[in-house]
Formats: structure tokens, C-alpha cells, sequence
């Protein structure tokens, strides 16, 4: 069942731009820049949305239970990963492979309803 989340969330990811790369480290995830908590925050919401906002595409009740996250979700990941990209000096390739191993992360750690709370005010905060 969690490969077949990940698998969605994937999917999520590259449905709105993004090739996601396998896991394992690469020579330019090597030479990454330290994230700050704001960036890292950013990312794991980013994540979170898409993940949530599949479910609800695929009309999972839990996922359902959040506010439509389709378009606002997509429109916070893009402008976040082209902010990010712009603050650290990553390309889409590298900031993909963040987000995989933060769904990654937040499915393993059963934590995606954990942090949904503040990633909509975050979301509600960014404008969007």
C-alpha cells in the first residue's frame, strides 16, 4: 500500500512539471546547500499538497476531508520550487528529488495529517 502511495504522490509530482529522479545520491545533491527550516517547511507542504491533493482526485474520504487542494496546491508548488530554485541556486531535477524524499518522509512517519494544519495557513499566508 505505501509503494502505492509513494507511486501517487510521484505521479502528483510530476504531473505538475517535475522529473522525478530515483532515489540515491547524485553529485549535485552532494554539493546542495543547507535548507533553512522555512525552505524545508515549504518543501514538506509542497509535498503534503500534492499528496493530499491526489488522494482527493482519486476520491480518498480522508483526503476529502481538506479544502480542494488541486489548483491552490499546484500554484504553491510552482511558485514555491521556482523561489527555491532561485534562492539556492537548485534546478527543477534537484528540487524534485528533495520533494520525493519528503513525501517519502511523510509517508513513512504517517505524518502527512500531522502537519496539514499549518501547511494551510501557510498556503492561506502565501497568498495563493
Amino acid at each position: 500500500m505505501r509503494k502505492m502511495i509513494l507511486i501517487a504522490a510521484t505521479a502528483a509530482l510530476g504531473s505538475i512539471g517535475l522529473t522525478i529522479m530515483p532515489a540515491g545520491t547524485t553529485a549535485q545533491e552532494a554539493d546542495q546547500p543547507a535548507l533553512s527550516l522555512e525552505q524545508k517547511t515549504t518543501l514538506r507542504c509542497a509535498a503534503a499538497f500534492a499528496m493530499v491533493a491526489d488522494g482527493q482526485k482519486r476520491g480518498n474520504p480522508e483526503a476529502l476531508a481538506y479544502p480542494a487542494l488541486d489548483e491552490r496546491g499546484k500554484e504553491f508548488f510552482v511558485r514555491s520550487s521556482a523561489r527555491l530554485m532561485d534562492q539556492t541556486g537548485l534546478d527543477r531535477r534537484a528540487i524534485a528529488s528533495i520533494m520525493q524524499r519528503e513525501a517519502q518522509d511523510l509517508w513513512d512517519n504517517d505524518q502527512v495529517d500531522q502537519i496539514m494544519p499549518s501547511c494551510l495557513l501557510l498556503l492561506s499566508a502565501s497568498g495563493i
